[in-house]
């Protein structure tokens, strides 16, 4: 087994150097370097998928950032972009919608726990299946889903409809970043990976897309806030009726949009090849290479990797059972026999790959942190993002503020969280340390926002809870997928992520009977969970933070 600090290495690079067919007559597996990778230390004690893909990580390195990969990134910002717009568009409409259904506070959680709950049953199915039927289809399918149902969101005439609908659009969106995080990261050359927790910044930039147009259409098309539902009026008393609140809905079909021109781009615009990670754990060795040409193709570049490399590796025996990262060699590295097991074989070698995440205490423990991290990270800012624009508008009434104000501020407290991205960015080299900070300092700014009582306090105490929210998940969401290999890493966030939305669907119930009686209770309950969350990085095992991704 490799040695702590030879899999401790965060960039991996390597020399520029062409191995043709002479190379491969000695029956050596040569790396860029020049090297025979059964001799090559760093390759010591791998399995042979461990070896495989480190070859594609050091021919990623050579290649470099080209077209290709700042195309994917883009491609999948769009998925962060969506995630936080429709959960910042629900947020945003869920009062003009009570003044026109009429449905009381207790029941004011209940969009946000159908979307919740849409977005648990999507983080875990699509984390499961972009394991199974690959990278490339469950990049699709899920913007598709989503935006089928979320175009239709502003045509319905009860909440009960709006409900429903939330919850499918929640399934499309669930996958988003555990999906996309984990393609992005399978194609980017190492010492490109801080390019991950910047797929973040797109979440803030969308929740300000969303509090603009909601800006621009909520206060010129919505009842007067004191108006109440037409649905149960007293006598003679004006109402809310659907013609003349019709903003909410606006600002629906414009998101829904939104949504179909990203699944344009991803399905129409580009097409997006299979990862070579999920080609070679599924023992399509050739198909892997095809990818890897045809990125070096698009980028105006050269593959030096070939299958005859492949071919000539060995698998270390002694790794077989366990490696470094505790991955399995029957599990990660059947190779091309993998594709002729009969359904009943193939089916329990899916199973087995979830042994894996058990494979050692080390994995254990972090399995373990990261769901608790995920859950009460998501129980806090699900409380966070549900309720405080509600809390800032009530507090906006008491301060005087109208509708368009109350808006507005939403716009300013929001762009709080694009530096907030950037500065986890800026230390992303430091994992433990940007996620101990963010963490601490989210959950202190929710118990400071109880303190104030005036307009500008509220929007900088706010914009600061959204700052270290936004540098927190980034790190976070970055960070995830490097913690696992290949054959379990969209399971692993998949997993991850289903514990996190199961916690936000308890969230906003528990938070609904909690803000019925105090305003100030709902952000206690919210800031004691991110400090959960500050404890349990504590703990996380170092040799997971920063190390070679297979």
């Amino acid at each position: 087994m490799a040695s702590e600090a030879d899999r401790k290495v965060d960039v991996v690079t390597a020399p520029p150097v062409h191995h043709g067919a002479d190379d491969m007559e000695i029956g050596k597996a040569v790396s860029n370097d020049g090297t025979d990778v059964n001799t090559d230390p760093e390759f010591e004690g791998l399995t042979l998928y461990e070896k495989k893909a480190l070859l594609v990580n050091r021919e990623l390195d050579e290649q470099g950032m080209g077209r290709y990969q700042w195309t994917v990134f883009f491609l999948c910002s769009f998925g962060y972009l969506l995630d936080l717009t429709w959960a910042q568009a629900f947020g945003l409409v869920v009062t003009p919608m009570q003044n026109e259904f009429g449905f009381g506070d207790t029941e004011l959680g209940n969009i946000f726990t159908s979307f919740s709950a849409g977005l648990t049953a999507g983080a875990f199915v699509w984390g499961i299946l972009v394991d199974v039927i690959g990278r490339s289809a469950a990049f699709n399918y899920t913007v598709l889903i989503s935006s089928i149902f979320g175009i239709c969101l502003g045509a319905p005439n009860s909440y009960n409809a709006v409900i429903v609908l939330t919850a499918f659009v929640g399934i499309g969106i669930g996958g988003n970043i555990p999906i996309d995080t984990t393609i992005c990261l399978e194609c980017l050359p190492q010492n490109r990976r801080w390019l991950l927790p910047t797929l973040s910044v797109f979440q803030p930039i969308g929740v300000v897309l969303c509090s603009g147009i909601a800006y621009g259409f909520i206060p010129n098309y919505s009842c007067a806030p004191d108006l109440v539902s037409c649905n149960r009026p007293d006598a003679g008393t004006p109402c809310c009726t659907k013609a003349d609140n019709w903003g909410w809905r606006y600002l629906m079909f414009t998101i829904g949009a939104i949504t179909v021109a990203v699944f344009v781009l991803r399905f129409v615009v580009f097409r997006f090849k299979e990862s070579p990670k999920y080609l070679l754990y599924r023992g399509q060795d050739e198909k892997a290479i095809e990818v890897l040409q045809h990125i070096a193709h698009y980028n105006k570049r050269e593959c030096h990797l070939t299958l005859e490399t492949f071919a000539a590796l060995t698998s270390d025996s002694s790794s077989a059972s366990t490696s470094g990262s505790g991955s399995h060699d029957a599990i990660l590295g059947s190779g091309s026999n993998q594709k002729n097991l009969p359904l009943r074989q193939r089916l329990k070698l899916e199973l087995s790959r979830f042994k894996v995440l058990f494979s050692s205490s080390s994995m254990t423990r972090l399995v373990v942190l990261v769901w608790i991290i995920y859950a009460f990270d998501y129980w806090g800012f699900t409380i966070a993002g549900s309720f405080l624009p509600t809390i800032l508008a009530r507090k906006g009434r008491d301060l005087g503020l109208g509708l368009r104000e109350t808006y507005r501020s939403y716009v300013y407290i929001y762009l709080f969280g694009i530096p907030g991205v950037l500065a986890g960015t800026l230390i992303y080299s430091r994992r433990r340390l940007a996620l101990l900070l963010s963490s601490a300092l989210f959950g202190a700014c929710l118990f400071v926002f109880t303190a104030v009582s005036d307009e500008p306090s509220y929007i900088g105490v706010n914009g600061l809870v959204y700052f270290f929210q936004s540098m927190f998940n980034a790190v976070l969401y970055g960070w995830t997928p490097e913690a696992f290999p290949a054959p379990v890493r969209g399971s692993a966030c998949g997993i991850s992520s289903f514990f996190g939305r199961v916690f936000s669907i308890i969230a906003p119930i528990a938070a609904s009977r909690v803000f019925a009686h105090s305003l100030n209770g709902v952000l206690y309950l919210a800031g004691a969970s991110v400090w959960i969350c500050t404890l349990a990085v504590l703990f996380l095992p170092a040799q997971y933070l920063g190390t070679q991704s297979y």
